[in-house]
């Protein structure tokens, strides 16, 4: 069974394996202040740093989810508010949580086949953060280094943080064009739920130092503190640490995974803007995503395809929300093989051209 479900997704299979080195290493009971877990957490930092191209100066820090890291951003890097860009229910819901939070925040919606419009922002000097979704889940979009370096430059004093659930370490980002960013492991670094990783710019360290929220036990700072000692604030979750410490080490350069996805996505997009009964549903290849690729059809079509596909031992992912009836997504992660996307194409292409 291959599964194309945009997350929780398709592990790698030799999860299975660490999984059983974990209980005989002794990691399932093992102390999280001890020097065994502390070795580690450091060495999953140079890790993550060393394949994925992150800077040197960047602060790493593991939480529960990516849902938590909205949280702790609107707790600790936004005093007053926050704004938000998004064209799907990712994107907005992270507006809805920190509106509710801070009630100052404010949102600006645009279309599936648009860029957004950044040259009038409605940011003052009360603005603290402005968020953007890298890769939208719900609706295949993608926002790339440029758009994402021309907003940095607008900014002024407000930071820019960048939710990369479904593109951390399968994309090759550019670190130094944001503050923050964040995703969870569940995803291209096709590992079980339950984790997920934040990056913080030198500059969003000194504004979280220079603010200094401090009321919650996740708070950024407090984290950070705990993270120079290589642990956290809380009992983490050492398992969820444990396999991406073990996967990042079999793990290629994020310049090589990167280039699979990329190839693949090109190869995806060309066959189905071809002769079959799913069609993309993102039309401007500036804003398709490379690793969810959405395709649409008539309700009745969508079920017939998923239903004949998981016969075929294919489990494509749902739409999500208001797009849940008329489309399907199949995520384009690293733990899926080639093989997989060959027996699908082979599938459409017999079934439903």
């Amino acid at each position: 069974m291959y599964t194309f479900n945009p997350g929780p997704s398709q592990v790698y299979p030799e999860v299975r394996d660490y999984l059983t080195a974990a209980y005989d290493e002794g990691w399932l009971s093992a102390p999280h202040r001890g020097e065994k877990f502390t070795g580690m957490m450091r060495q999953t930092i140079l890790d993550l740093k060393a394949k994925l191209n992150i800077p040197q100066d960047y602060t790493v820090l593991f939480m529960g989810s990516a849902t938590e890291c909205w949280e702790v951003l609107t707790q600790s890097l936004t005093p007053t508010r926050s704004h938000h860009l998004y064209n799907g229910a990712f994107g907005e819901k992270w507006f809805e949580y920190a509106r509710a939070q801070r009630p100052a925040s404010t949102g600006h919606s645009f279309g599936l086949d648009e860029l957004p419009d950044i040259t009038d922002l409605p940011l003052g000097d009360d603005t603290d953060l402005v968020c953007i979704t890298q890769n939208e889940t719900s609706t295949a979009t993608q926002l790339r280094d440029g758009f994402i370096l021309n907003l940095f430059n607008k900014l002024g004093r407000a930071l820019l943080a960048v939710d990369a659930t479904s593109s951390l370490g399968g994309i090759q980002l550019k670190y130094i064009k944001a503050d923050v960013w964040y995703g969870s492991v569940q995803k291209c670094f096709g590992l079980p739920a339950g984790l997920s990783v934040m990056v913080l710019s030198p500059r969003a360290v000194a504004r979280m130092r220079q603010i200094n929220e401090r009321s919650h036990y996740n708070s950024l700072t407090a984290q950070y503190e705990k993270i120079l000692n290589y642990q956290t604030t809380h009992t983490p979750n050492v398992l969820g640490l444990y396999l991406l410490h073990r996967t990042l080490q079999d793990r290629a350069p994020i310049k090589f995974i990167h280039q699979q996805l990329q190839e693949r996505a090109t190869k995806l997009y060309d066959f189905f803007d071809g002769a079959t009964q799913l069609k993309p549903l993102i039309q401007n290849p500036e804003t398709r995503s490379t690793t969810v690729v959405a395709l649409q059809a008539a309700p009745a079509v969508i079920e017939d395809v998923k239903r004949r596909a998981l016969q075929q031992g294919l489990q494509l992912g749902s739409g999500y929300g208001n797009l849940k009836a008329n489309t399907l997504r199949i995520a384009n992660f690293p733990a899926i093989p080639d093989a997989a996307y060959e027996q699908l194409v082979q599938f459409i292409a017999r079934d439903f051209a």
